[in-house]
């Protein structure tokens, strides 16, 4: 793992690595729609990798191995995220789309269903479908990711919204939880088929007996109700 110097030997690092980078990318790719390609995960881990060999100082303590494998899955989750390249029309249409939800549930006192949300946006249920394969745009990322970027379409790209910043302390995570238990059943059983059962999307239709851009599509709705509720839970405050 060193030269005669006493260096670390980065051509041997590297090759020892490279097989850790593409487990990894596997591992990621499963849970994501076919648009994403294994080599692109592959070449972003990989430079994920390059920037560790670049950046690890062992007097911090952590190891090499740690280190990197922390490195090369925060490439391959920037590489996701630079993928979003929403429209600012979808970005508006979405904000919509959770003001019409929130709407609806403080006039109906329940989850709205997806005819009742086209009908108050005032479009077609196949538009408002459509719409939500639009606002989700591939961006199946691990949920603690989801809510640091605050589960909002786009969010990697501009600046973080404050009063969503810290939604991993204790009172805030408990509201999440609510929020996704105020879920209807089938997105509640979807949410927790993806996140914690870790299925991937063909294997998550099969459960609900539905196609895997139906899936996105109910996970877009999921996201979108989760907005709506911490957005009136912080309102409140």
């Amino acid at each position: 793992m060193y030269t005669a110097k006493g260096k670390i030997d980065q051509h041997e690092l590297v090759t020892q690595y490279l097989p850790q980078v593409r487990r990894q990318a596997l591992a990621l790719q499963v849970k994501l729609p076919s648009s994403i390609e294994l080599d692109d995960l592959i070449q972003a881990g990989t430079l994920g990798l390059l920037e560790a060999l670049g950046r690890f100082d062992a007097s911090q303590g952590a190891s090499f191995a740690t280190f990197a494998n922390q490195r090369i899955r925060g490439a391959m989750l920037d590489e996701l995220r630079s993928r979003d390249w929403l429209p600012r029309s979808v970005r508006r249409n979405a904000r919509a789309m959770d003001e019409a939800i929130h709407r609806l549930e403080q006039r109906l006192g329940r989850a709205p269903e997806e005819h009742e949300i086209a009908a108050e946006m005032e479009i077609e249920l196949s538009d408002y479908r459509q719409l939500l394969s639009d606002t989700n745009n591939g961006q199946f990322l691990p949920f603690e990711e989801l809510i640091q970027e605050g589960i909002e379409p786009g969010a990697a790209n501009r600046p973080s919204d404050p009063s969503l910043n810290n939604l991993l302390d204790s009172e805030q995570r408990q509201r999440l939880i609510e929020s996704i238990d105020a879920l209807p059943e089938r997105e509640k059983l979807m949410m927790a088929l993806y996140y914690q059962e870790e299925l991937n999307l063909k294997e998550i239709g099969a459960v609900l007996g539905v196609s895997e851009s139906r899936v996105c599509q109910l996970h877009s709705q999921a996201l979108s109700r989760i907005r709506a509720r911490l957005h009136e839970a912080e309102a409140g405050q």
